[in-house]
């Protein structure tokens, strides 16, 4: 990992979603079988436990079985309970000096020791910890699975299909419903214009105004979207991302881009190809 300025200048800061929640859980695949010596967090990372105690009471002896993930969740299963990790907008997973992802820091790009919210110390010393400058990374304890939707690389044509019906009127935007993770879970800001970029498909349109060939498209540019961007590397790189910015023109006709809060996120579109 670097520790360093390693940022290129212009380098856009990265938001793990689904793709970089992933290479953290192959990352956290390399201590399945350690035992656990000690934990520890801050009482922002624990906010959703009892009391920042709770993780480090709870955490010790366990042996790892299995790192899992739905969606923008590590799940690590152990011989007791289910421990369950969320990254925020600026958490990286590190072990050791090995990270799931590098690059992935807001503000000033480098690792810092008082930007250890949370982690886990295994008998044979290794260390999980979570790295995160904004704070807004949290650990937990028997995390509900059952608030989350069908996750997004898995995602079948009926997963997909359930996700974007309407049940009543019109619906919210197809962006919003995107960013639903009790819908898909997984999807962020980056992936989901990414996708609507792709589909040629307006992110304000009404999910229940989405007529057949779109959703078909949609669920198209969603499934080149997980494979595509997850071979380059992340949900930083879709097509979209050089022009994502005020004043910039679509890479694909040339066309302005428009920006506005879809979904309580940032948006960008075409305002060309996407209807």
């Amino acid at each position: 990992m670097n520790r360093g300025d390693g940022a290129p200048a212009g380098t856009l800061p990265r938001v793990p979603e689904v793709l970089e929640i992933e290479s953290y859980r192959q990352l956290a695949e390399r201590v399945v079988g350690a035992t656990v010596s000690r934990g520890w967090s801050d009482a922002l990372a624990a906010k959703k436990l009892t009391n920042p105690s709770a993780w480090a009471r709870t955490v010790k002896g366990l042996t790892l079985t299995r790192a899992a993930r739905r969606g923008k969740l590590l799940v690590l299963e152990t011989s007791g309970v289910t421990l369950g990790m969320r990254f925020g907008m600026t958490g990286v997973l590190l072990l050791d000096s090995d990270a799931g992802l590098d690059g992935l820091f807001y503000g000033p790009h480098t690792y810092q020791a008082k930007w250890i919210r949370a982690g886990l110390e295994f008998d044979d010393g290794r260390q999980l910890v979570v790295h995160d400058p904004r704070r807004l990374a949290r650990v937990e304890i028997d995390p509900d699975l059952d608030v989350l939707g069908p996750d997004a690389l898995s995602l079948t044509r009926a997963q997909f299909d359930r996700a974007v019906h309407s049940e009543r009127g019109d619906g919210p935007a197809i962006k919003a419903r995107l960013l639903d993770q009790s819908s898909v879970a997984g999807v962020g800001n980056l992936l989901g214009d990414e996708m609507l970029f792709r589909a040629g498909i307006d992110p304000r349109t009404p999910t229940g105004t989405l007529s057949a060939a779109q959703r078909a498209a949609l669920y198209r540019a969603f499934t080149q979207t997980m494979r595509t961007l997850g071979r380059r590397g992340g949900s930083h790189t879709g097509d979209h991302m050089e022009a994502r910015f005020p004043g910039g023109h679509c890479p694909r006709d040339g066309a302005p881009m428009r920006s506005a809060t879809v979904g309580g996120r940032t948006t960008y579109w075409c305002s060309r190809h996407q209807k």
